[in-house]
């Protein structure tokens, strides 16, 4: 199993939360991204850095990832991609993307993009919580124990 992490909009406090997962488990991790990454010393945590270029990080993710992966991101096309390919996905606010939910966010993420480009302010996401934060440090945790002791997996959400 191998976590890949969409590593250009990746919040800090997550990658923090990844990469202490990454050593407590021994699980391999590499983080992808179109711009220079530090990343800690471990034998269990690598970096990628793809050119820039619209999606750059996302191609070199979905040519990585295998069936039961495991890959970070709020990227609602690589998370189908991802999913299409036997991955398993889990966003920034802890909520797994399947089958079962990801043609929903398809439409809405496209919709949301309809309404921006006819001049529609639609804001943003709101900023992480600490809820959030404890979300995904908690479904993180169930998803590698359950991996680890190859087990099914059964997303809490």
């Amino acid at each position: 199993m191998h976590i890949l992490v969409d590593a250009d909009s990746c919040p800090g406090i997550i990658k923090e939360i990844l990469y202490r997962a990454a050593e407590r488990t021994g699980t391999r991790m590499t983080l992808v991204a179109d711009r220079p990454l530090t990343v800690p010393e471990s034998l269990h945590i690598k970096r990628i850095q793809v050119s820039p270029g619209l999606n750059a990080a996302d191609a070199r993710i979905i040519a990585l990832v295998q069936p039961g992966d495991l890959v970070i991101t709020d990227d609602i096309p690589l998370a189908s991609a991802a999913v299409g390919k036997g991955a398993l996905v889990l966003n920034q606010r802890g909520e797994m993307l399947q089958e079962e939910n990801i043609a929903e966010r398809l439409s809405a993420r496209d919709f949301m993009t309809e309404l921006r480009e006819s001049g529609i302010d639609t804001g943003g996401p709101a900023p992480l919580s600490q809820r959030n934060r404890q979300s995904f440090a908690n479904q993180l945790d169930r998803l590698l124990v359950q991996i680890k002791a190859k087990t099914i997996i059964t997303p809490q959400g």
